[in-house]
């Protein structure tokens, strides 16, 4: 799968979503969790398996626009760790 093919979508065994008392979205998987910062929790709410990479930047530059460029680097190169830490498939 080429990048502009790869559509991420959370890996089944983990949960996202907000922890009241963690004060922030999180990643549940069965050994533990994982803090996201909000920029991270941003990326990963819109990884539903129906976006590329090129279709989330354009999502998220609309939402906080006059960043583009950040956005795009930014958002690439979460989606590349998440993807390599098995976090989304």
């Amino acid at each position: 799968m080429t990048a502009a093919e790869f559509r991420p979508r959370l890996n089944p065994h983990y949960v996202f979503r907000w922890e009241a008392s963690q004060d922030a979205h999180i990643l549940l998987y069965p050994e533990g969790l994982i803090k996201l910062n909000p920029a991270a929790a941003e990326i990963l709410a819109r990884c539903n398996g129906e976006r590329d990479a090129d279709e989330i930047v354009a999502d998220l530059d609309a939402a906080f626009p006059g960043h583009r460029d950040a956005i795009a680097n930014d958002t690439r190169a979460f989606l590349t760790a998440a993807r390599d830490k098995g976090w989304l498939r």
